[in-house]
């Protein structure tokens, strides 16, 4: 099977992939999204096997692009008049983000190094085994155990729990 060339199944159908992205996000987002799209659909259109439905796919990349941007504008800080005024009280002695900061540091580097890229970075356990350079459920068991030994310590009373 031989797939036109990709300018022509472009030019075929950005009319309707730019309707359907502006009436999903807008047209200040449109630009950027349609240009997502053609990217991703440039890339992707070698390995195509099909050219049944080539209006399809385009539309389902630009649904795609489209669900990606309004992921993206919920995660974007909103604009406010004036930022609220409020006072953050210190830590307790020995206790707080202080404390912590030295629990976690005592424990052994790969549980540490889990325990920061999981509830720092947010990473997950694959990402955190690839950057530790371990499997995937060794992170994940790193991770559990050093949250077990957090957890110990703070039932022992050296944190403060809640």
């Amino acid at each position: 099977m031989s797939l036109p060339p990709f300018q022509a199944v472009l030019d075929a159908h950005r009319d309707d992939v730019w309707r359907l992205l502006v009436a999903s996000v807008g047209p200040d987002r449109a630009d950027d999204c349609f240009q997502e799209t053609v990217i991703s659909a440039l890339r992707a259109y070698p390995k195509l096997k099909h050219a049944d439905n080539l209006r399809g796919w385009l539309l389902t990349i630009a649904n795609h692009k489209a669900l990606d941007e309004h992921r993206a504008a919920a995660r974007r800080p909103q604009p406010v008049e004036t930022l609220p005024e409020i006072p953050v009280p210190p830590a307790p002695a020995g206790r707080g983000s202080d404390r912590v900061y030295e629990l976690v540091s005592d424990l052994p580097p790969k549980q540490r190094g889990a325990v920061i890229l999981r509830y720092v970075l947010d990473l997950p356990h694959a990402e955190i085994g690839r950057v530790l350079d371990c499997s995937t459920e060794s992170a994940r068991r790193n991770l559990h155990d050093g949250l077990e030994k957090l957890r110990a310590r703070a039932e022992e009373g050296l944190i403060a729990s809640g």
